[in-house]
């Protein structure tokens, strides 16, 4: 029968001059495993009286990091004492191993430092509704590598933290969800302009989600090729370009009904063509 204790007290390898056990390979992952799992625990539960309490879900992501890299370097020490491997002795096998891997996770190590980046300065926030290398959509997580962006179609895609320091950003939300929506319209030359108007600005006004204050303005644009061009500016408040199509979509029936009600054509591309000279018919 295998004696249990002098097999877990065998030596499997030195490491930085200390002997490393077998019984301390089998127990220190153990303990590592059951301290990730209660650390996982801890953290929903601190999270869940954060959100209960209506905490800024940015609070909750800082606290939730942190506690999360606290309790890593808790663990982390935690198995180097049970190892009885003091940390001057790591120290040397430390440093060279995060040189080794500095060179090969350079985007990993820019990305992380990116991260902490945008939770701290937060120039773009959870829930906030962004635009940057021709793709929209609402801030759904900031993650240490990545941030989860929801697109206005549903699809998910994880953009890596550095582009969102290094590169351009519009943030529709950055100060509030006020923000200002156009529609355009052409109606036929020969038009009352004055009844465009007062239609223009019936359909914005009437609209329940479109604000008094800033004003709606309704601006004569252009004479164009086909049409005399309209312009309706008015401001919303507005969680991302899903709710501001729908408005303008909206507004865009309204403004249908009421030409149509008032006589007033909405114009379409033509051309006039001019002959010269005679026109004569052969008979065969």
């Amino acid at each position: 029968m295998i004696d249990i204790q002098k097999f877990s007290a065998i030596k499997a390898f030195t490491l930085g001059g200390y002997d490393v056990t077998v019984g301390q390979l089998v127990f220190i992952p153990l303990v590592i495993i059951c301290g990730y799992l209660l650390l996982k625990l801890l953290v929903r539960r601190i999270t869940t009286q954060m959100h209960r309490r209506g905490m800024d879900v940015n609070v909750v992501q800082v606290v939730r990091r942190a506690i999360y890299i606290l309790g890593l370097i808790v663990l982390s020490i935690s198995a180097l004492e049970m190892l009885n491997v003091p940390l001057a002795a790591f120290a040397f096998i430390s440093g060279a191993v995060a040189i080794g891997v500095g060179f090969g996770a350079q985007n990993i190590i820019n990305n992380f430092i990116s991260g902490w980046i945008l939770i701290w300065e937060r120039p773009i926030s959870i829930n906030d509704f962004i635009e940057t290398g021709g793709v929209s959509g609402t801030v759904e997580e900031i993650n240490t590598r990545s941030t989860k962006i929801r697109r206005v179609d549903g699809v998910h895609l994880l953009v890596p933290n550095s582009k969102l320091i290094e590169e351009t950003v519009t943030n529709w939300t950055l100060e509030d969800k006020l923000f200002r929506c156009t529609v355009r319209v052409g109606v036929a030359y020969g038009s009352d302009v004055d009844k465009v108007r007062s239609l223009l600005e019936k359909a914005v006004v009437d609209h329940e989600l479109i604000l008094s204050e800033p004003p709606p303005q309704i601006i004569f644009e252009d004479f164009g090729d086909s049409s005399l061009v309209f312009d309706a500016y008015f401001w919303v408040y507005s969680v991302g370009d899903k709710s501001a199509r729908e408005i303008r979509s909206e507004i865009r029936f309204t403004i249908n009904r009421l030409f149509a009600d008032n006589g007033i054509a909405i114009a379409f591309p033509q051309r006039d063509i001019h002959l010269d000279g005679t026109l004569r018919l052969q008979q065969s």
